[in-house]
């Protein structure tokens, strides 16, 4: 377990910490605003978390199989968490359930499909795409605003809707290829 990885689990195991200020936030909005900052301040710290893992792995090339898997894994739960938590919170400003919803939906398929690439490949390299990484900076990016109740946080939510069709689109084309390849007997 090299540091990155270390930083990779340190996201994830903040996620329970970042649903629980919400749990509690929503049982009395006006008398635990500090909840509100407080869950601000651990996605935060796991955007930071994303960008040390990346940095430190390439930098020091401890990239490794475990670390695949649970940076991708680490960036999905606090997503998929956030989004849902921001579309039931008693915040004025959150996401709608279509824009949970995609979000939701394609990061679902991603993991089924890197599940079933898997299955047939029995070993699986997942590499994230420019799309992907677009993807992932404004999703985080709307969850931040939203969380200090931007105005115009709808702006950024949409602009993350559009990046994460195009990269869902793109990665179930790269799933398929792969399915293709693999299934393919090459003629000479």
């Amino acid at each position: 377990m090299n540091f990155a990885n270390k930083v990779s689990t340190f996201r994830i195991l903040i996620v329970p910490f970042f649903i629980a200020c919400f749990i509690y936030y929503s049982q009395d909005p006006q008398g635990r605003v500090y909840l509100r900052y407080l869950a601000l301040f651990i996605f935060v710290l796991g955007v930071i978390s994303d960008a040390v893992d990346g940095y430190v792995a390439r930098k020091s090339k401890q990239q490794s199989q475990a670390g695949m898997i649970l940076d991708p894994l680490g960036d999905k739960l606090l997503l998929m968490s956030a989004y849902v938590c921001l579309n039931v919170s008693p915040l004025g400003i959150r996401f709608p359930l279509p824009v949970m919803l995609i979000v939701i939906s394609r990061d679902t398929i991603i993991l089924l499909g890197a599940v079933v690439l898997f299955m047939v490949k029995q070993k699986i390299n997942i590499m994230p795409t420019r799309w992907g990484k677009l993807t992932t900076t404004f999703q985080m990016l709307s969850v931040i605003v939203v969380l200090l109740q931007w105005k115009f946080s709808f702006l950024l939510w949409w602009i993350a809707v559009v990046f994460t069709v195009i990269s869902g689109v793109d990665y179930i084309m790269r799933g398929f290829k792969i399915l293709y390849d693999a299934d393919t007997p090459r003629h000479t």
